[in-house]
């Protein structure tokens, strides 16, 4: 890995929760000061009704295709319905329908299920390659459409669906929380309006959905976007930035492929540059 040469070493405050430990270890090897508050908890929804529902659905022959948006959420998803079904009862009647995939995780989940995989979006893997590759290969008119959600609703997605004259039936599956301990996260917006950071980190929309509702129970949010602004806004990918561009907080940095190693390697090695400007 190349290390960051700068005279001060970078300080980086990455928002990431699952594999913090990790986001810690890559920054401090690659000579950075990392700060890495955990912004949200994942929390499954298992009595989950909207699950149980689509797979009602699926069995009652109601749904034309389904999408799926996430490995996690879908792998989540077949535990929800394999308390009242079993899996393979379940998974032969998906196979009756068209399944989509946003991209390789739910591919992953899939294909250990051996399902069959009709349509995958191409990288970036956002909801517009999605649109697009359903639009080019699929009628959508008066179809019925189930989406597996991830956290925050796509909703731009929906409207798009429901503009071509689709039916969309979301299908949550788990949400996210604050973290038990919200105080780092809350010390976090503090030292940012403190100068204390360069970097600040999202590796996820609803990382920055979060950030921003702490900034807000703190009552100093207009003083910490300030103090954000001014500094190098990274994003792990093209969900993430386009989230963080709405928020008035475009990023200037973006991994490419949307992975963690490649964006700390991103922000360590183009990080400082944009510091010193």
């Amino acid at each position: 890995m190349t290390e960051n040469t700068t005279t001060n070493p970078l300080r980086v405050c990455s928002f990431e929760s699952r594999r913090s430990e990790e986001t810690r270890t890559l920054i401090t090897k690659m000579g950075g000061v990392a700060t890495v508050v955990p912004s949200m908890k994942e929390v499954p929804l298992t009595e989950n009704e909207h699950g149980l529902k689509f797979a009602k659905q699926i069995f009652a022959g109601e749904i034309d295709y389904v999408v799926f948006m996430t490995g996690v959420g879908t792998r989540q998803l077949f535990n929800v319905i394999e308390t009242k079904w079993p899996l393979t009862e379940f998974l032969t009647e998906l196979q009756k329908y068209v399944v989509i995939s946003r991209g390789p995780k739910p591919v992953k989940v899939l294909k250990e299920e051996k399902v069959r995989i009709d349509f995958v979006a191409p990288e970036p893997n956002t909801w517009h390659e999605l649109l697009e590759t359903m639009q080019a290969g699929l009628d959508l008119k008066d179809k019925v459409i189930a989406v597996q959600e991830y956290g925050i609703p796509s909703t731009e997605f929906y409207q798009e669906l429901a503009g071509l004259g689709a039916e969309v039936r979301s299908v949550p599956v788990y949400s996210w929380a604050f973290p038990d301990d919200p105080a780092p996260l809350y010390k976090s917006i503090h030292q940012t309006i403190a100068g204390e950071f360069d970097v600040l980190a999202f590796t996820s929309a609803n990382q920055a959905t979060h950030v921003f509702q702490a900034a807000h129970e703190q009552e100093v949010f207009d003083e910490w976007l300030a103090a954000a602004q001014k500094l190098v806004i990274a994003s792990i990918g093209p969900t993430a930035t386009e989230h963080l561009t709405k928020l008035n907080l475009p990023p200037q940095l973006e991994a490419s492929p949307p992975k963690l190693g490649p964006f700390i390697r991103t922000i360590m090695t183009e990080g400082p540059a944009l510091v010193n400007r």
